[in-house]
């Protein structure tokens, strides 16, 4: 349909002379450009809306400066964002990143990316994301405690159970969700619902910390199971050490498969024997330790500085769960090569276009994020219920639900897929399904 390729065309055009260094961001919605064109046959609407223009500009930004003191009593600053892009379908919904990789751009990306997450979810809740450059890491937590109290006393008047609810990200764990939630409650009182991921003494949930990679291997189980594979005796590599990849990692072992390595941002561990779940975690959520450490209690293992996906030893599947664009096409074609059928993501964006292509080409199933790693926001809105119901959900109750929610995922997008005449495209089908939607809803509620 020519004039809904001129339209795309048009719409990236006028968004890179707005943001021509917004690298990430401009990434994200040329991937996600790149996979409607079908839809704009069944809905003309959309271009006579512009709805395209609508949707990738924020309904709102808020940038402010973070004054906090360190232990020595020197004064720090660190930058802080809330993207509030999309409130079609709810109020916004997206976690928080503290790392110092944090820019504007990199919150739009993930800002963009939660759109069309929550929206596949099937739950009423709109898209954003923020976050801060402050690095948690070497940190004590009387520093995070201060840094956490200044970015919460200004992020506080940006948002509410009805109208934001931030949750983690990279760099925000249960411990900061409390130190947030607690300086959150200092200044307007006890209100659970608006923050998730929260301690369970605060009215977090059960299976909050294990949703996002719990709910990563249910999505891959599926697609595997639809080609009539499964994870037993799978070898499989997952990408970082941090919350998605650890609950990852034992879900898949659960299911019969074996992880041989994962990560950190130094290197990696390699152990064909089995990465053992629980000296990752120790590691990792209780000593705050490099992965390096490994081997030590693993002497059969080998650390490695360097990116994991350069390993050379046979896997089927892999599992990217550490950051965006860790995933190039040299090492996508590396990847091909180790004899992997199945990419799906965990991370954000963890594979660069090309890299996409690579695995396009290879015919390989593909999972992209905004599908694959729903499970975590699920589970948020999850807890947002049952702060609302004042009610707290069994662990099995909550996995039963993710559980669900993964398949219903995984079925619309591989439907969508097919309804549009692309089948087999995961993500055009994610896109298209997520899409469709929110541009639905904000028509429905006219030019706001």
């Amino acid at each position: 349909m020519e004039e809904a390729r001129k339209y795309i065309e048009e719409t990236y055009s006028k968004l890179v002379k707005k943001d021509p260094d917004q690298t990430e961001f401009l990434q994200a919605v040329k991937e996600f450009l790149n996979s409607i064109e079908p839809v704009f046959t069944a809905h003309p609407e959309f271009i006579e809306q512009n709805i395209l223009e609508r949707i990738i500009e924020p309904e709102r930004i808020i940038q402010f400066r973070v004054p906090w003191t360190d232990d020595q009593g020197r004064v720090q600053v660190n930058r802080g964002f809330r993207v509030q892009f999309n409130s079609a379908n709810g109020p916004y919904k997206g976690g928080l990143r503290f790392h110092p990789s944090v820019n504007q751009s990199i919150i739009k990306f993930l800002g963009f990316e939660q759109i069309f997450k929550n929206s596949l979810t099937g739950l009423p809740i709109g898209g954003g994301k923020g976050g801060s450059d402050f690095d948690p890491k070497e940190k004590s937590d009387a520093e995070v405690m201060r840094f956490c109290q200044s970015f919460m006393t200004e992020l506080q008047r940006h948002i509410g159970p009805d109208l934001d609810i931030p949750a983690g990200d990279i760099g925000v764990g249960g411990r900061e969700i409390g130190y947030l939630y607690g300086q959150y409650k200092r200044i307007n009182g006890s209100q659970a619902g608006v923050l998730t991921g929260k301690p369970l003494m605060l009215g977090g949930s059960l299976a909050r910390t294990e949703a996002t990679g719990y709910g990563l291997v249910y999505f891959t189980d599926k697609m595997l199971q639809n080609e009539g594979k499964s994870f037993e005796n799978k070898k499989v590599i997952v990408s970082g050490s941090g919350n998605v990849a650890l609950y990852a990692i034992q879900k898949v072992h659960e299911l019969g498969g074996t992880v041989i390595a994962c990560s950190d941002s130094n290197g990696y561990i390699l152990d064909p024997a089995g990465i053992d779940y629980t000296t990752v975690k120790q590691l990792k959520e209780v000593e705050r330790k490099r992965i390096s450490e490994y081997v030590t209690t693993h002497p059969t293992a080998i650390y490695s500085e360097g990116n994991i996906w350069d390993i050379e030893e046979a896997y089927q599947i892999a599992l990217p769960c550490a950051t965006q664009n860790e995933v190039n096409k040299d090492l996508a074609k590396n990847m091909i090569a180790q004899g992997v059928i199945a990419v799906a993501e965990g991370a954000n964006m963890p594979s660069d276009l090309e890299a996409i292509e690579v695995y396009r080409q290879a015919g390989i199933l593909y999972a992209p994020g905004k599908a694959a790693n729903a499970g975590g926001v699920a589970v948020s809105a999850l807890e947002m219920s049952q702060n609302s119901q004042r009610l707290s959900w069994s662990f099995e109750e909550v996995d039963e639900k993710l559980t669900d929610i993964m398949e219903a995922i995984y079925t619309e997008v591989r439907d969508t897929a097919k309804l549009y005449q692309v089948e087999g495209d995961f993500v055009a089908g994610a896109n298209i399904a997520g899409f469709v939607k929110v541009a639905l809803s904000m028509i429905s509620q006219g030019i706001v």
